[in-house]
């Protein structure tokens, strides 16, 4: 409670340090947003920054043959995809990790055992190589490249990372732990607001 007491506007995020900046819409120029992307979702179908234009998204990364932290937030992300069921502004992108491996018909079947939503939530593969580049250096998901620099490293995160209708990064949250996606979800809720005045 003391929490939604205290945020009013979310902050932003522009670099891997997540240090949380509250930016005037005048202060936002060349500050950074997701790049342009471009991956294939589970029925084949071409995704880009245009499918998520004005929209508020929250962006993760997994792999369909994980054994540990995957399940866990498929179902948070499954959760979150009931929770904003019937509303059009919110939408769910995962990308995996492991595009060697989960080709579309993979995901197909992925998508189909967990109850995903197309018209809410995109499972998306493509070159690993940019799928790697925009995990990093785009969502800052790769917290060990930060500290290693290593491009040969596999991508493992936990984050769940809430993107405004512009491409801002306006937080990151443990995907696992259902105490966070609550609190995503009031931020989301908070987000919204945010829109409702301008």
């Amino acid at each position: 409670m003391k929490e939604e007491a205290v945020v009013q506007k979310l902050p932003y995020f522009v670099s891997s340090s997540f240090t949380p900046h509250w930016f005037s819409t005048s202060d936002l120029m060349d500050k950074h947003k997701i790049p342009a992307f471009s991956f294939i979702n589970q029925v084949g179908d071409t995704v880009t920054n245009e499918t998520y234009k004005d929209k508020i998204y929250v962006a993760d990364f997994f792999f369909t043959i994980c054994p540990g932290i995957c399940p866990q937030l498929t179902k948070n992300m499954r959760y979150l995809q009931k929770t904003y069921k019937t509303d059009n502004d919110i939408k769910l992108l995962s990308h995996t990790v492991m595009p060697w491996h989960d080709s579309v018909p993979v995901l197909q079947d992925y998508a189909i055992r967990n109850e995903v939503d197309l018209e809410k939530w995109n499972l998306v593969t493509g070159d690993k190589n940019e799928i790697y580049e925009i995990a990093r250096k785009g969502y800052f998901a790769d917290e060990d490249f930060v500290k290693t620099q290593d491009e040969n490293n596999f991508i493992h995160t936990e984050n769940f990372i809430l993107i405004d209708k512009k491409g801002y990064i306006r937080g990151v949250y443990n995907g696992t732990i259902a105490l966070d996606v609550k609190r995503l979800i009031r931020h989301i809720e908070i987000l919204k607001k945010e829109y409702q005045k301008l």
